[in-house]
């Protein structure tokens, strides 16, 4: 297994970015008035949650889809462990002696107390959708022969969104919404989200060329078991 100087650093921004906008996004519903959209409504968390796409697509892009499974699962494990840690420290008796608990108890229900029902749907959603991204944009790397990475980013990220969102709206707010209601809202959060990757496919380009010249690694899955069952680090990805 090579060392790679700057694999760890993606690692922990992929998960810190995915935690953050999981944990302090959803405690806010923003409102925006855009150009020809108008008035339009979403959760703040998912101005940063596509930023978790484009480190899933840099570390496909460079270093295998064998070590971008290894960051999917650190994500997958953290969002638990969160999720736990939220859990317990809003149940846990608050010292009533402390008065500033008073104030402090009611936002830590208000921010962390997301029905179980949502918090399986974004874990379950994240999950799926970045497995699914990161697949795509290994084989389609082997496909394009590594050309036309904007191909790849975006038509990853196609995929692996659609599939998030077709998971976790209905899961989290099936019966709760009606059907006009979470369509528009998919296809809304849906088409935003593709429009980060887009607006950033150019600092991808050069984040993507610096970290292979720096790794001195390009790796191309031309024979990569493509499980998400497994933690292991292949050796049969062809590096340059």
């Amino acid at each position: 297994m090579k060392s790679y100087r700057y694999y760890d650093f993606l690692v922990a921004g992929m998960v810190g970015v995915l935690l953050c906008s999981n944990l302090i996004g959803p405690g806010k519903v923003a409102m925006l008035d855009l150009p020809l959209l108008g008035l339009v409504t979403f959760g703040a968390g998912n101005l940063f949650f596509p930023i978790g796409y484009i480190f899933g697509d840099v570390l496909t892009e460079v270093y295998g889809y064998a070590r971008a499974r290894r960051a999917i699962w650190a994500g997958f494990a953290m969002m638990l462990f969160a999720s736990f840690m939220a859990w317990i420290v809003v149940n846990i008796p608050i010292d009533p002696a402390e008065p500033y608990n008073q104030t402090l108890q009611p936002a830590l229900e208000t921010v962390f107390s997301s029905t179980l029902r949502i918090v399986l749907a974004s874990i379950l959603g994240y999950w799926v959708g970045d497995f699914v991204n990161s697949y795509v944009m290994a084989r389609m790397k082997v496909w394009t022969q590594g050309r036309h990475l904007w191909m790849r980013t975006i038509g990853s990220t196609i995929c692996g969104q659609g599939a998030d969102s077709l998971i976790f709206y209905p899961i989290a707010f099936g019966g709760l919404w009606s059907t006009d209601t979470m369509l528009a809202v998919v296809a809304f959060n849906f088409a935003f989200k593709v429009m980060v990757e887009v607006l950033f496919t150019p600092l991808t380009y050069v984040v993507v060329n610096a970290l292979k010249r720096a790794e001195g690694v390009d790796t191309f899955d031309v024979d990569t078991h493509f499980t998400p069952f497994s933690l292991r680090d292949e050796g049969r990805n062809q590096p340059s």
